[in-house]
């Protein structure tokens, strides 16, 4: 671990040839040239200014729903998880978090302040930045439904706020104005008049819990369910539930779940998507689409 140059004005953390597998839920992944952890969203602003306009740039929250492949990231990362992690009330009904806050950590706030309708965002394991970008969703809610707007930054460290209606928003599908990165968000929240949000974020916590291999290493849900299918079924009626490819395996306990289960290395895990969808196509005719992000190259 090394620290920026001061003369930068820089408070973050710079690491070198950083192992990616240390900061993602799959526990795998190569080196990344260069790893930044900004101080807070100001330096993450003056670090995106002095950066080479041709740096190649990833941003990586809590690391889910991403496979970051043996051979590692070319280029920085930027990792807003334990940064960007403001979260405030901004309103009698509006909440903002930064892109680095946990989504279930926004479930719990919100019904800390009496507001309903980010329940849903406890069965989420990411942080808000990646649930703003694919629109992630759980137990029939989803992100962009609360969202009233966001602030986006540009590698050039430009700030930016945009109403929701600026995006074309879909299932695990979200699409803006390009060259910009998600930052924060400000969701439009409703009372909880009943004071029962606590209740129901127990009783999600508790079906995640029953029904999904949270104690293994895992990216959540790999594939998004088809139209009029769930991706889950076709997976066990495919006869895959168990299937394994050196040290990753389909879970037993939710089938569209992958799971680490004896040191699998990324190839593994890219080995037993392909064949998940090969087989679930010669099973049913339809083709699965993952949801998990590939980043990064194969080991050589």
């Amino acid at each position: 671990m090394m620290a920026l140059k001061t003369s930068h004005g820089l408070r973050g953390r710079l690491l070198r040839h950083e192992p990616m597998s240390r900061h993602t839920s799959w526990r795998v992944g190569g080196p990344a040239d260069s790893l930044y952890i900004p101080a807070d969203l100001d330096d993450l602003v003056a670090f995106l200014k002095q950066l080479p306009a041709n740096e190649p740039l990833h941003w990586v929250g809590l690391g889910s729903n991403l496979l970051v492949r043996d051979g590692g990231v070319r280029g920085t990362v930027v990792m807003t998880s334990g940064a960007l992690n403001g979260l405030s009330l901004l309103s009698e009904s509006m909440v903002r978090a930064e892109a680095g806050v946990a989504s279930a950590k926004v479930a719990r706030y919100s019904t800390d302040h009496h507001l309903t309708g980010a329940e849903f965002l406890a069965g989420i394991p990411g942080t808000i930045g990646g649930a703003l970008a694919m629109n992630a969703g759980a137990f029939g809610g989803e992100t962009w439904n609360i969202v009233h707007a966001v602030e986006t930054l540009d590698r050039h460290g430009e700030l930016r706020v945009h109403l929701a209606a600026d995006y074309e928003v879909g299932y695990r599908h979200v699409a803006g104005p390009a060259g910009e990165w998600f930052v924060a968000a400000r969701f439009r929240l409703l009372p909880d008049e009943r004071r029962q949000g606590k209740a129901l974020i127990k009783s999600l916590l508790a079906k995640r819990g029953a029904t999904q291999p949270t104690q293994l290493p895992n990216a959540g849900s790999v594939f998004k369910n088809p139209p009029n299918y769930h991706a889950a079924r076709l997976i066990e009626a495919a006869g895959l539930k168990g299937a394994r490819e050196g040290g990753a395996s389909v879970s037993d306990m939710h089938a569209n779940f992958i799971v680490n289960q004896n040191g699998a290395t990324a190839a593994d895990i890219e080995r037993l998507i392909a064949r998940v969808q090969a087989e679930v196509h010669k099973k049913s005719g339809v083709q699965l689409e993952p949801e998990v992000r590939v980043m990064g190259e194969e080991a050589v």
